[in-house]
């Protein structure tokens, strides 16, 4: 039996750092870059700031502005270097002890650290450190990165740094911030997107390009998969991991979900790829009806395409309450299925004996695409047929996304006609993997398609049994 989450992936987290020429309030810089980067995690937000040879920071659990109401922003002392952090847990309680970033004092003195992505090697890892002494705070990934980076740095951060990389498996986007840099690290596959900007002489690193452009900050370059970017007061210099591979390997559901839409990721604007995806499923997918529609938000640029490609118009069908966030950053199952209940409509006007072409970005477990139809049959709609912008997710994924076992999955015991009966639609269709990486077709990049295809760019150590088929 499917077991009852909400309908979404859940990706981890989002990093945002700034290097500044003079001493100001970068806090605030880090502030805005992290507001811009909250969709990428609803539950846990923290800044730490570099000044004096010191470093001072304030973490808590909630949204950016919740954490940093009242005076905890201005607080935050005045610095050159500062570093942000938003969360959604995939390895880790939802604890304010595992928020970000993570800061200690080590070999190389003072140290901050912030992490996107989930290392598939972590308790192997965890235990060789311990068994060094190493004693640890928190349950999560990051700190073990922290820690292995200080213990093999020799009093070098750039040495620590690159010695770990070498032991790091699994799907990573660091910055890194001592009194004195800013580091910005991306995994040898690339498969957590990475950029650098700037803003006068200032250097901004953050997971998307949206980000820099809350600070005003013009895009330089993607952060290249292997590759060690450090900023001092020198300027910037790069050096690449050993034995990066030729191929690299983004994920792909940044470009179909995660990502926010206005980003540019490795070349590849996410708006474009998403309204190819909603044009390719209205060529080889099409149906007659009166009205084309998109899960808000993230289905609505892919629903607009499929509208232009089939000339079929684009009209609201759901209604979305704007102060309900993504229902899967609520970690608890019991707040997931509140703010499920609350979080969108059907607009009865505009369906009502309508036949509705319903456009998402993919389905997962299929619960809440179920109520979805079944709340648009309820306000009228004569029939609702279902196209989604990815293929069948048939497999879980372990480097950052949070869908872990293969229960989790509808398409991983269902076929396309028995997902279609279970849903109650009138048909439903998937785009396939090679239409999906057409819409995709404007990066630089390769892509993981894992949690489609079973093909992983790291292989599955220790994760096996807990991903079984049952």
């Amino acid at each position: 039996m499917e077991e009852d989450y909400s309908d979404e992936l859940h990706e981890e987290c989002g990093v945002f750092g700034v290097y500044s020429q003079e001493n100001r309030s970068v806090a605030h810089s880090v502030y805005y870059g992290l507001y811009s980067l909250q969709h990428r995690g609803q539950e846990s937000a923290g800044i730490a700031v570099s000044f004096a040879d010191k470093i001072s920071y304030y973490k808590g659990m909630g949204l950016v502005p919740e954490v940093f109401s009242g005076n905890k922003l201005d607080e935050l002392p005045e610095g050159d270097i500062a570093i942000g952090h938003v969360r959604y847990s995939t390895t880790g309680a939802s604890q304010l002890l595992n928020a970000q970033p993570v800061v200690f004092t080590g070999k190389c003195g003072k140290m901050a650290l912030a992490h996107n992505g989930n290392l598939t090697n972590t308790k192997q890892l965890r235990d060789e450190l311990i068994a060094n002494n190493a004693v640890f705070q928190t349950t999560i990934d990051s700190e073990v990165m922290a820690v292995m980076i200080n213990s093999l740095s020799d009093g070098d951060i750039l040495t620590g740094v690159k010695r770990a990389c070498q032991r790091f498996k699994g799907s990573y986007a660091l910055v890194i911030m001592t009194c004195d840099k800013l580091i910005a690290v991306r995994d040898p596959y690339g498969i957590r997107p990475l950029c650098i900007g700037t803003v006068i002489d200032d250097y901004i690193v953050a997971s998307e390009s949206c980000a820099l452009d809350a600070v005003s900050a013009n895009f330089m370059r993607d952060v290249e998969p292997g590759e060690i970017v450090v900023i001092d007061s020198d300027g910037l210099h790069s050096y690449m991991m050993e034995n990066v591979p030729e191929k690299s390997g983004m994920c792909i559901f940044e470009y179909v979900y995660f990502a926010r839409h206005d980003s540019v990721l490795d070349g590849c604007s996410v708006y474009e790829a998403r309204k190819r995806a909603g044009r390719l499923l209205a060529r080889n997918y099409g149906v007659e009806a009166d009205l084309v529609s998109g899960v808000p938000d993230s289905a609505n640029v892919a629903a607009r395409g499929y509208s232009e490609e089939s000339g079929i118009p684009f009209v609201e069908a759901l209604a979305k309450n704007r102060y309900v966030g993504r229902t899967f950053i609520q970690p608890d199952q019991r707040q997931r299925e509140n703010s499920l209940s609350v979080k969108m409509n059907a607009m009865r006007a505009n369906v009502c004996g309508k036949r509705v072409i319903l456009i998402d970005d993919s389905i997962v477990r299929g619960t809440t695409m179920r109520k979805i139809i079944k709340m648009l049959r309820n306000a009228g709609a004569s029939e609702v047929h279902v196209r989604i912008c990815s293929p069948i997710v048939k497999h879980p994924c372990h480097l950052g996304i949070d869908i872990q076992t293969y229960s989790q999955l509808i398409g991983a015991y269902k076929s396309e006609e028995q997902i279609c009966e279970s849903l109650g639609a009138d048909s439903l269709k998937y785009l396939s993997v090679e239409e999906l990486i057409e819409s995709c077709s404007d990066t630089k990049r390769g892509f993981c398609l894992g949690c489609f295809n079973g093909k992983y760019p790291y292989p599955l150590t220790g994760e096996t049994d807990k991903m079984k088929l049952e």
